[in-house]
């Protein structure tokens, strides 16, 4: 995939060429691909003291022990979460009213909780710690058959560049040839050909599982709860308790349109509705946190190089020379006198929890 720079050559005069004097253009560079934000309305704000409480009243940090792996401090903390809560699917009445420290706290003195609780307390964690996270409901919809509703979670991954499905309820996520599926993956894979290409993995170690071990269910049947998928718009849950807003967004496909989400025995409850929105642009809903896009201007001897990216939380873009150089702050807007022959150069978007996105390079050789 060619990288996603603009480029924009300003010819130099015949006069200075004459003069032998070399010019500089941009070469192809392989990096990755920026997704802009286009639906979701907001996210969580990391500058509110309640992720630090939450981060010191529970522990949080000695969870991971150190672990620099981002997937792996990402599973821990997930596996904590289960660790935590039991499972109660059916309650009279369940305490904390929805707000993850109020779940966390029943659930320590013993009380359970069903999948919007596990979803809502994973969602504060992973926040809490920069990683961008989501909400989602997800079902089967099968008329006359499974119909239920389970809410998990989608975090980006800085990593692998995308957006993997988290379920901290039962420990569980899918992946294919290693790599973490996000849930429009798993649903894709199942429409295929009912997951046969995929693996369930579950806890830290992500041991492979055919059939759950807490859950009783096979492979399959828990990728077809990935048939519908609704994403929630207002990602900010935690730090706007109890003041949030709901509205959800559907994948507006073909299989969307030829088809009926079926829970309860009727059909979901958003259609017709002013709280769903339909989006049939999959790259609006695969955006893509902490990643740079650039501008590339070059004019004689001077390069004037733009960011841009959708980052939550933005702290600061950050810059290095390959292939030994350190990692320094700079600006959105970069301007370089080019006193040499080749620039190869690194930029990456770093959050307020200093969380680093995806590495971004920029190639300037002269000819």
């Amino acid at each position: 995939m060619k990288n996603n720079i603009f480029i924009f050559i300003v010819p130099v005069f015949f006069l200075l060429l004459g003069c032998n004097r070399k010019q500089h253009y941009v070469g192809d560079v392989e990096n990755p691909v920026f997704k802009p934000n286009t639906v979701f309305k907001s996210y969580e704000d990391l500058r509110s003291p309640k992720f630090e409480h939450l981060k010191r009243k529970y522990q949080l940090d000695t969870i991971f022990h150190g672990e620099q792996d981002e997937l792996k401090r990402i599973l821990l903390l997930r596996h904590w979460i289960k660790t935590v809560i039991k499972i109660e699917d059916h309650s009279e009445h369940y305490s904390g009213e929805g707000y993850a420290e109020g779940i966390l706290d029943a659930a320590l003195k013993g009380e359970g909780f069903h999948c919007g609780h596990f979803m809502v307390v994973q969602n504060a964690v992973m926040n809490a710690y920069g990683y961008v996270t989501r909400c989602l409901g997800a079902g089967p919809g099968v008329n006359g058959g499974p119909d239920g509703h389970h809410g998990i979670n989608e975090i980006w991954l800085n990593r692998y560049h995308k957006w993997f499905m988290s379920d901290a309820k039962y420990d569980h996520h899918f992946e294919k040839n290693g790599i973490p599926l996000s849930a429009l993956e798993i649903r894709d894979e199942y429409l295929k050909n009912k997951a046969v290409d995929i693996i369930m993995v579950k806890g830290p170690d992500r041991r492979p599982l055919e059939v759950d071990d807490v859950l009783g269910t096979s492979k399959e049947r828990y990728a077809q709860t990935f048939t519908w998928v609704e994403w929630d718009m207002y990602n900010n849950i935690f730090t706007v308790w109890p003041d949030f807003q709901t509205m959800l967004i559907m994948y507006d496909d073909d299989y969307f349109e030829k088809h009926t989400w079926i829970w309860g025995g009727k059909p979901h409850w958003a259609y017709n509705t002013e709280f769903l929105k339909l989006v049939k642009d999959r790259n609006a809903i695969e955006w893509t946190p902490n990643t740079i896009m650039s501008k590339v201007q070059i004019n004689n001897r001077n390069a004037r190089i733009e960011l841009t990216s959708d980052t939550p939380n933005l702290k600061e873009y950050q810059i290095k020379e390959l292939p030994a150089g350190n990692w320094h702050a700079v600006a959105d807007t970069l301007n370089l006198k080019l006193t040499r022959d080749q620039y190869e150069l690194a930029f990456r978007a770093v959050n307020l929890a200093n969380v680093t996105g995806p590495e971004h390079k920029i190639f300037i050789d002269s000819k």
